[in-house]
């Protein structure tokens, strides 16, 4: 019997080596074309070893020792990209990636089926795209030519493919605060849970037609005043995407009560500057709750962000908010006011010492690791200083209708919430429908005064200070620009 035993590892062994030697002069495989779909790996190997047993033989844990009776199934194949190699044994969700392909079977019909949720069966598909098990055409979220022309030839690839898409939804205009500089106090009508969710299957359609992860951020309003937002947020969790809150101050309950459910990506929170000039725009006493809040978020291990809307009045007060925001968030950043709704009546920052202050806060990163890039601009003065860009607003430059976009409380979908930029109704016509209409491509292509800048991939300016500013989004640069021609 121990000589059956130890012929039977060694057999294992001998099938490992070969298989590994098999990998090991394969090539490295190819991703399908855009317009292919996913396929399998075509250098997978599938061997039913002691695979433990092995483990602890060519570690030389034991030696001597005899295999269980039972065998696991182990994948071996050769990454696309590095050519790596991945040697493990197959998981549960992997073999289930595998018979999805290899069967052609429906996701929702095998999620009904085994009691799950679909998003679990998208889960598995996507990790093995990811893992390089299975092989996924590319994000069809691509920068065109006729957006930034000779941009690949120029070394900008890494931002004119976006794996990901961010829904901001505002799912209520009810809200607990009435801020100074709130862009629309508009009443409007809510959704009903029913059309909530016709919407969430919207967005797993449109994800997985254009082959990224799909990122839902609910806000409003206060998103936690929306009478169904807890089975708005469980439905979400249940189709795959990532859940984050653009919201105010809750209790550490409500917070956790989430958490079960699915944990946040973040929670974005508001500051307008110091306590003092805080409370002025957002409310006596609102400053101090933010500081209790990221407590909350803080011991529930949520990444946190504080966003802060940058007026005149507030410029001179970010950088001291910052120092007393370190170590209390995990990020601190700006965006420019949109002189828009009742934020028309504060006064915007000032353009002739706006590069001068861009500057103090890009110096101020470098010690600070709470301060994010965020406002396009800054590429500008990296741009000056030979530095590497970061991303921008969205990750590229202006993202507007690219890789983001909004849904208001009654489904109407804009490029950007920031400033009026209406594409249909998510109602009356798919997201899929709209993202790929004549509206949202025109918003894409931004300003005609951008066309040909050096760093128009990572910038753009921002369509929401354009419009605002009174100029044509379509054709006038953001009038803070400060780039030499």
């Amino acid at each position: 019997m121990q000589e059956t035993e130890e012929r039977g590892w060694e057999a294992d062994l001998e099938s490992l080596k070969h298989a590994q030697q098999q990998l090991q002069d394969a090539a490295v495989p190819t991703l399908p074309k855009s317009n292919e779909s996913i396929s399998l790996n075509p250098t997978l190997n599938l061997l039913e070893l002691h695979w433990t047993h092995l483990c602890d033989l060519l570690h030389d844990k034991n030696p001597a020792g005899t295999p269980g009776k039972s065998k696991e199934l182990i994948l071996l194949y050769k990454r696309p990209g590095d050519g790596s190699m991945y040697i493990a044994p197959a998981t549960d969700m992997q073999l289930l990636a595998l018979k999805l392909l290899a069967e052609n079977l429906d996701r929702q019909t095998v999620a009904k089926e085994a009691d799950v949720i679909v998003g679990k069966v998208d889960a598995a598909v996507e990790d093995a795209c990811e893992d390089g098990l299975l092989l996924s055409p590319p994000s069809a979220l691509v920068r065109t030519g006729a957006h930034f022309p000779d941009a690949g030839q120029r070394g900008w690839q890494p931002y004119l493919q976006s794996e990901y898409f961010i829904l901001q939804w505002h799912v209520t205009q009810a809200c607990d605060l009435h801020c100074k500089h709130c862009y629309d106090r508009s009443a409007i009508s809510p959704l009903t849970l029913e059309q909530g969710i016709t919407i969430l299957d919207q967005f797993r359609e449109f994800v997985l037609e254009q082959k990224v992860h799909g990122q839902v951020t609910f806000t409003g309003g206060n998103p936690l005043l929306y009478a169904h937002f807890a089975e708005l947020y469980k439905e979400a969790a249940k189709r795959n995407f990532s859940i984050s809150i653009l919201g105010n101050p809750t209790t550490k309950e409500t917070i956790e009560s989430l958490q079960r459910v699915q944990p946040l990506s973040f929670y974005q929170v508001s500051l307008e500057g110091l306590a003092e000039h805080n409370d002025s725009i957002r409310g006596a006493g609102h400053f101090e709750r933010i500081m209790e809040f990221l407590e909350i978020l803080d011991e529930l291990s949520i990444y946190s962000m504080v966003m802060l809307t940058l007026t005149r009045e507030n410029m001179g007060q970010v950088l001291e908010l910052a120092e007393l925001l370190r170590g209390k968030v995990d990020l601190f950043t700006f965006n420019r006011l949109s002189q828009t709704g009742e934020g028309a009546a504060l006064a915007a920052a000032a353009k002739e010492e706006y590069r001068d202050f861009l500057k103090e806060y890009l110096e101020a990163t470098k010690t600070n690791p709470i301060m994010g890039l965020k406002d396009n601009l800054i590429n500008i003065i990296k741009a000056d200083n030979k530095e590497k860009p970061f991303g921008g607003c969205t990750g590229f430059g202006c993202g507007a209708a690219f890789n983001f976009c909004s849904i208001l409380p009654n489904g109407d979908m804009h490029a950007c919430r920031k400033f009026q930029s209406p594409i249909g109704n998510v109602l009356e016509s798919s997201l899929l429908e709209l993202y790929r209409s004549e509206a949202a491509e025109q918003y894409r292509l931004g300003p005609k005064e951008c066309m040909g800048c050096k760093i128009r991939p990572v910038c753009g300016g921002c369509q929401a200070i354009i419009q605002s500013s009174g100029l044509d989004i379509s054709l006038h640069r953001d009038p803070y620009c400060f780039i030499e021609s």
